[in-house]
């Protein structure tokens, strides 16, 4: 009752009493000083050896706001604080816009920005296309029985990835979305569950540690990374832990949304996170058209979320944001914070790799490339928050998707910054080098990562990791196989019968050098060369 009542005093509160919002940003930190001396009163370890160990050194947006400048503000006639940032300094409030100007008083206050722009001196296009209860909110091995949702891991090669236990094992992914209902029950987060890996959350829209209601359409996001259900369901980072904070407020749209988003952000910095995804954008569509964005503030420095994303990359953290689900419409341009030049912009493509016809476009309005990469959103595998299995489409699913596959992808290069992960996964896309505005640098293969330059499973045979320096495996179609090593004076040193099931061989008993292999399967005959290191 407390988020139904909190819900319905927020819509009162500019609705009926006509209240602006606005964010009131101060213009220093002066006791900062002890935040440095014991930076653990805000930050955990794992947030300080993130930064250690990608070279970042702490600075003043690390420390918390004013308490004396907040303090002064909540107390000020008529202002009603909704949240706040440390990285931006700032405040998200409402009052009257007398009351509000009147802050521009004080002297710690450097300046008041308006949602409504006409009184300035930004709606939220979540990501997803808001219509049905279809959640076009932006729709809907060690071998892994993949059942129908294959075709999104293979179609990225992500599948060579988890064939070599890269799974997001010790990554830990924050997802801000509109709740997670079922996700404390449902079978397919059994595995999530039995392994701790929720991790916690929070439900910012009514400040409330439960974090297991709201919308499912963050249940279905989680799915995507972290589902399992053997022969229906296998997530992209089905091993990663997890942190669900609930920013979105279903009942209608308002700037708010975008300060939550940066305040749950905060947290996951402070948590210690990876990776952050979040199927939500922010354009149009607001409950008061007049606090709506335009294509002009989509250039990654003018919508707060999109500042807030920024500077969560700019902690070390790999920030993945859906497109958006505006491909259909006369403004087709992506959203926010998809917009900010260090987040991965995720549109979506079919089961077939053709952009689906929902997914936002770019350039940003700056002219910079969005998106900047392609998964599958169209006819995802998704689970309830029944457990039930089925499909959605949006850029709310191609996101989650990618964002599991890099979070596989950095377990697997855990000395990588985020900045190279990013990189990475760019480099490995079919469009580097030629993008566009509607695929943008195209469809990753993360298994070229891993020296498998093969997309899918489209060949009828693969051998991989080569270079080596523990294990080959087999990629083949017949269900079993015979297998030999030879050294290069035509010696027989392995031979093997494996199976689809259990296609690996090690070679860890090996001298590092150059070594030839016979496969044979029915009808298959190969030969090769295979690198020990």
């Amino acid at each position: 009752m407390r988020y139904n009542f909190t819900i319905l005093l927020l819509f009162l509160s500019f609705a009926v009493f006509a209240q602006e919002d606005a964010w009131v940003y101060f213009n220093a930190k002066p006791n900062s000083q002890a935040f440095f001396s014991n930076p653990l009163t805000e930050l955990s370890q794992r947030a300080l050896d993130r930064r250690t160990n990608q070279n970042i050194p702490l600075d003043v947006t690390d420390a918390p706001l004013e308490a004396s400048y907040v303090n002064q503000i909540t107390i000020s006639t008529g202002i009603i604080v909704m949240a706040q940032s440390k990285w931006l300094n700032a405040l998200h409030i409402q009052g009257t816009q007398a009351n509000i100007n009147a802050l521009k008083g004080l002297s710690f206050v450097s300046k008041v920005d308006f949602a409504d722009k006409t009184l300035n001196t930004t709606g939220k296009k979540v990501s997803e296309t808001k219509t049905t209860k279809n959640l076009n909110k932006l729709e809907a091995a060690v071998d892994y029985s993949y059942g129908n949702s294959a075709n999104q891991i293979q179609m990225l090669n992500g599948q060579v990835l988890h064939q070599q236990n890269f799974t997001g094992q010790g990554k830990i992914i924050a997802v801000l979305d509109g709740g997670f209902p079922g996700v404390n029950t449902a079978q397919p987060f059994e595995n999530l569950r039995n392994n701790n890996r929720i991790l916690g959350g929070y439900d910012y829209t009514s400040r409330n540690p439960n974090f297991y209601t709201g919308s499912d359409h963050g249940t279905k996001v989680l799915s995507t990374m972290g589902g399992y259900k053997e022969n229906f369901l296998v997530g992209t980072a089905p091993n990663a832990s997890y942190y669900l904070f609930i920013t979105e407020i279903n009942a209608f749209e308002n700037p708010v949304e975008e300060s939550l988003w940066v305040e749950a952000a905060e947290k996951a910095d402070a948590l210690g996170v990876d990776i952050i995804t979040t199927s939500l954008g922010y354009f149009g569509d607001r409950t008061e058209p007049r606090y709506n964005h335009t294509y002009s503030d989509m250039n990654g420095i003018t919508n707060f979320v999109s500042r807030g994303a920024e500077a969560a990359f700019s902690k070390g953290i790999l920030v993945l944001a859906s497109a958006g689900n505006e491909g259909g419409r006369a403004e087709k341009h992506i959203g926010s914070p998809a917009d900010a030049v260090s987040v991965l912009a995720i549109g979506s493509v079919t089961a077939s790799k053709s952009i689906s016809s929902f997914s936002s476009i770019g350039p940003s309005s700056d002219g910079r490339i969005k998106p900047d990469i392609m998964a599958q959103g169209t006819a995802s595998v998704v689970s309830d928050a029944n457990g039930n299995i089925g499909t959605a489409s949006g850029t709310s699913f191609s996101c989650p998707i990618m964002a599991g596959m890099a979070a596989s992808l950095w377990q697997a290069f855990p000395a990588k910054t985020n900045k190279e992960i990013r990189q990475m996964i760019l480099a490995s896309s079919d469009r580097y080098t030629t993008p566009d505005n509607n695929y943008g640098y195209g469809i990753p293969n993360f298994g070229s990562t891993l020296g498998v330059d093969v997309f899918g499973v489209t060949s009828d045979f693969l051998v991989y990791p080569n270079p080596t320096k523990t294990a080959v495996s087999f990629l083949f179609n017949n269900e079993t196989a015979s297998v030999s090593i030879y050294s290069l004076l035509g010696q027989k040193l392995i031979e093997k019968q494996i199976t689809n099931l259990d296609p690996v061989l090690s070679v860890e008993g090996l001298n590092n050098g150059l070594y030839f292999y016979t496969f044979d399967a029915g009808s298959v005959h190969k030969t090769g060369k295979i690198i020990k290191q």
